[in-house]
């Protein structure tokens, strides 16, 4: 079970929230929430990803914790304004923004992919909000000009309008060219941000407005937020990911309090692909940070 809270970003973009579980019979309205009654978990997302794909990480962990998955800007039911800002500064405040409205601080930040990268640029701006991160295959280093190009020429070989969403499966799954290995989970996953119209199955989101918000970050490098990081911070890695050992080794190094975890026959979509595991993974963690 989830309901939907919204949230107000940064320059007024209305979030689309998601609380996860069962919230207790004595549990206030979000609104009226403080931080010391229970513990909170904000789950932020990668590009091109929704709220939804936390919901086996989310389920578990709502029985301990409260725990919210925002769908970001540009993203799931999220507002996509054609002339939003996609920069790092806006996702940054966003979440910044959620974690005040919702009265959720000091949280746990969990983030994948580019919702990592938010997640430890919130950790080092607001240590006030942020008592725990955990940074799910997400390089620290610059991708630069050569990664965007094939970016831009993934997305124009998609085969938009997709006919039905087995045909997304299978495409995502196991035909596209970009990707060296089949892989189901990979299917599902981009199933869940397909919407039908009228010619068929297109992504809830914008692809130009993707590539403007990745253009935000791939240029540079991000070692000194890590460092600026001051509370317990878990790097976990899937073992095919696109976050190499030796970074992800690295990136544990600069955090002052950094850890390490891998996750077994997994890609970049971590928890999707093995949820198991990656929960296994991360709840030790979550224990050593107490509640």
């Amino acid at each position: 079970m989830a309901r939907r809270i919204d949230v107000t970003g940064t320059d007024g973009v209305r979030l689309a929230a998601w609380e996860f579980g069962d919230p207790p019979k004595n549990r206030p309205d979000p609104a009226e929430h403080t931080a010391q009654e229970t513990p909170g978990v904000l789950l932020l997302h990668g590009l091109m990803g929704r709220a939804s794909h936390w919901a086996s990480t989310a389920r578990r962990l709502s029985g301990r914790y409260r725990a919210v998955a925002l769908d970001q800007r540009g993203h799931g039911r999220s507002d996509k304004p054609p002339q939003a800002s996609f920069t790092r500064d806006a996702y940054v405040d966003d979440a910044e923004a959620a974690l005040e409205q919702l009265r959720l601080g000091p949280t746990v930040l969990i983030g994948h992919a580019m919702g990592a990268l938010t997640a430890w640029q919130l950790a080092a701006k607001r240590p006030d909000l942020v008592r725990g991160l955990i940074i799910c295959d997400m390089r620290a280093s610059a991708l630069g000009a050569a990664s965007q190009r094939e970016w831009a020429e993934w997305f124009k070989a998609w085969p938009v309008p997709f006919a039905t969403l087995a045909d997304v499966r299978k495409w995502f799954g196991e035909d596209d060219p970009w990707v060296e290995r089949p892989n189901p989970a990979r299917g599902e996953f981009y199933a869940e941000v397909m919407a039908e119209s009228p010619d068929g199955w297109r992504p809830v989101f914008d692809p130009d407005q993707m590539l403007r918000s990745r253009e935000t970050w791939v240029f540079d490098a991000h070692w000194e937020e890590l460092a600026q990081v001051r509370c317990p911070a878990l790097v976990v890695r899937g073992l095919d990911g696109e976050l190499g050992r030796a970074e992800a080794q690295e990136m544990v190094r600069v955090l002052p309090r950094g850890r390490y975890a891998e996750v077994a026959d997994a890609g970049h979509l971590v928890h999707y692909d093995q949820p198991e595991a990656w929960l296994a993974a991360v709840e030790p963690f979550l224990d050593s940070l107490g509640d």
